[in-house]
């Protein structure tokens, strides 16, 4: 397994990562998260992804039971901001909201400290210092250890670091942004940003939720049990203009690859890079 060291961070992560958006759920119980995790570690992937609202904080709680004994081999990140409930400080960025979110979340994962802690969403109510000056304190408090946001613009995170830099505060680590073949608008200014900056770029979904494995076809439906056969966004995909830049594509397949080795060599292309694969129900070992 290769490592990367997390943008100005000393510490390294697996070129790839365990993504758990489905531990927890009905068809991922705690028995096969463990043995999905077991495999991840067999295979040397130390980078786990989660967030407070997977399977409806399932996930948190899964992993956790799942990392105990063995936390210290692995670098977890966690998410907050996105609704947990239907009060309405359940979500955002704010101080208040984000002190009650860490806490929960350490309480599922049964763990003192989360590694990376991630901004789910940029929140356009909460002033981005009262984030930033939160987040400083939890690290300071060693309740995390490194501050991530997820799927900001360039000129968000260049605002969040700038305003950290600024204060002395916990700059931004990485981000984790949407990034697959089909879908480059990253290229154009944050991959840029995280590369002058010396930020981690994180991509997520490199093979668009399954769709670029080729398991779906035009004007087919989707096989029973795959993500396509419920998942919204995996469906969002199955558009004429992505079949057709699919078979534009296909040269890859001619080089001695298809289109799941293409989508994997673009995320790990570059050096800030690691991506995350995913734990599916149908397939629960990453093997």
């Amino acid at each position: 397994m290769e490592y990367r060291q997390l943008g100005r961070a000393g510490v390294r992560v697996s070129v790839i990562g365990l993504g758990t958006n489905r531990f927890g759920a009905a068809s991922l119980p705690q028995n096969e998260v463990n043995k999905v995790v077991d495999a991840a570690q067999d295979l040397g992937i130390n980078f786990i992804d989660t967030s407070d609202t997977y399977t409806q904080q399932q996930s948190e709680e899964t992993l956790g039971h799942a990392l105990k004994g063995r936390w210290d081999r692995f670098v977890v990140a966690t998410k907050f901001v996105l609704p947990v409930g239907d009060g309405p400080n359940d979500r955002g960025a704010s101080r208040y909201h984000m002190m009650h979110a860490v806490e929960a979340s350490l309480r599922r994962l049964q763990s003192d400290h989360i590694d990376l802690y991630y901004i789910h969403r940029w929140d356009p109510q909460t002033p981005i210092e009262e984030t930033l000056r939160g987040l400083d304190d939890l690290v300071r408090q060693g309740k995390i250890c490194y501050v991530g946001v997820s799927d900001f613009a360039a000129w968000q995170l260049a605002k969040a670091n700038t305003m950290a830099e600024l204060k002395g505060w916990s700059a931004v680590t990485a981000i984790q942004s949407e990034y697959y073949l089909l879908e480059r608008y990253v290229e154009q200014e944050v991959l840029p940003y995280c590369q002058a900056h010396n930020v981690a770029f994180i991509p997520y979904y490199p093979l668009a939720g399954g769709f670029l494995t080729g398991k779906y076809r035009r004007g087919e439906p989707a096989p029973p049990g795959s993500r396509g056969a419920s998942n919204a966004r995996v469906q969002a995909y199955m558009t004429d203009a992505h079949y057709d830049a699919i078979e534009s594509h296909r040269v890859g397949q001619r080089r001695g690859g298809g289109l799941n080795e293409l989508g994997h060599s673009l995320v790990v292309g570059s050096p800030l890079s690691a991506r995350f694969i995913q734990a599916h129900p149908a397939r629960p070992r990453v093997r």
